[in-house]
C-alpha cells in the first residue's frame, strides 16, 4: 500500500484489500501512544459488533452495544471512527405493494387500541401481511407482534394472501404464548381477517378482534416498523431464487437475530426477549396453565 500511496488514496486501498484504515496506521507506527492503542482497541471492537450485526447497525446501537460490554464512549467518537472505517448502517428504502383488500362485505370489528396503554406481555397483538419478491414469484409473510415487547410471537410464510396464510400465523402465536382471554389481535380491514376461519379462531380462544379505521394504519405502525427494519436489515439486498430460500432467511432473521439480539431503542435499549425478562406474572402463568395450554 505504502508503495502505491501516489497512485491511490488509502480508503481505496483498504476497500479493496479490505483491511482498516487503524490497522494499516498501526502497521507504519507500531509505537503509538496510549490513547491511539485505545482508539485501535475501540475500532477493532467496532469493527466486530459491526460485522457481528451483518453490517446493519449504525452508530448509535454500535454505540449501546458498547456500553453494554463496558466501554465509556460517546456516539459522536463511534460515529467519527466508524465513517473513518467507512462503516455504514442500513436505512430504509421506501417501496410498497399493496396487500389489504378492504372492499368486501365482512364484518368490521371496532376499535380496541385506540387510547390503551399496553403494561404486559400478551395485552395487545397487531397482525399484518406483508411481501417478498423470488425468481419465483411473490412470498408473503403474515406476522404477529406482541405490542408491549416488539416481540414477533408468530409468522407463516405462502405463496398466496388467502385467509389461511394469517389463519396459521395467528396458529403459531397462540401455540407458542398460550395468551390469556381477552387478549386483544389488531389488524387492517384487509378481507384475510373478516374471513370465517380467522374469526372463528380467535373466538375460540377467547380473544378480541380489533380493527383500525378505514385508511388509517396508525395502530398498525409497529408492525409496519418491523416490516421496514426486516426489509431494510435483511431483504432488500438479497435476490432469493426460491420461495424456501426466502423463508429461510426470513426464519433466521426473527428466530436467531430479531428477537434475541437486536437491540430496541424503542425498549430502553433492550432485546425483545430481554425485555419481556423483566416482566413477570404469576397471575398470567396460573390463568394460563387453568385454559389448560
Amino acid at each position: 500500500m505504502k508503495e502505491y500511496q501516489n497512485q491511490y488514496s488509502i480508503d481505496e486501498m483498504c476497500h479493496t484489500l479490505k483491511v482498516s484504515r487503524s490497522g494499516y496506521y498501526r502497521y507504519l507506527s507500531p509505537e503509538i501512544s496510549p490513547r491511539g492503542a485505545e482508539t485501535e482497541k475501540l475500532n477493532d471492537e467496532i469493527n466486530r459488533i459491526y460485522k457481528k450485526n451483518k453490517c446493519r447497525y449504525g452508530s448509535p446501537r454500535v454505540t449501546v452495544q458498547l456500553r453494554n460490554e463496558g466501554w465509556r464512549v460517546g456516539e459522536n467518537r463511534v460515529a467519527r471512527l466508524m465513517k473513518n472505517e467507512r462503516l455504514v448502517g442500513l436505512h430504509a428504502k421506501k417501496k410498497r405493494i399493496t396487500t389489504t383488500d378492504s372492499k368486501h362485505n365482512g364484518r368490521i370489528a371496532p376499535n380496541l387500541v385506540k387510547g390503551l396503554e399496553v403494561t404486559a406481555p400478551n395485552q395487545v397483538w397487531v397482525a399484518d401481511i406483508t411481501y417478498i419478491q423470488t425468481q419465483q414469484g411473490w412470498s408473503y409473510l403474515a406476522a404477529v407482534l406482541d405490542i408491549y415487547s416488539r416481540k414477533i410471537v408468530g409468522w407463516q410464510m405462502a405463496t398466496n394472501m388467502e385467509a389461511s396464510l394469517v389463519v396459521s400465523g395467528l396458529a403459531k402465536a397462540i401455540e407458542d404464548r398460550c395468551p390469556p382471554e381477552g387478549l386483544i389481535v389488531h389488524t387492517d380491514r384487509g378481507s384475510q381477517y373478516v374471513s370465517e376461519d380467522y374469526l372463528e379462531l380467535v373466538k375460540e380462544h377467547d380473544l378480541e378482534a380489533s380493527m383500525s379505521a378505514k385508511g388509517n394504519c396508525y395502530d398498525n405502525a409497529t408492525m409496519e416498523s418491523f416490516f421496514g427494519t426486516l426489509k431494510t436489515e435483511e431483504i432488500w439486498e438479497r435476490e432469493y431464487k426460491t420461495h424456501q430460500e426466502a423463508r429461510a432467511s426470513v426464519f433466521e432473521y426473527i428466530e436467531t437475530y430479531y428477537n434475541r439480539d437486536r437491540i430496541h431503542t424503542s425498549l430502553g435499549n433492550q432485546t425483545p426477549e430481554s425485555f419481556e425478562r423483566f416482566f413477570s406474572s404469576p397471575a398470567g402463568e396460573e390463568k394460563n396453565e387453568h385454559r389448560g395450554c
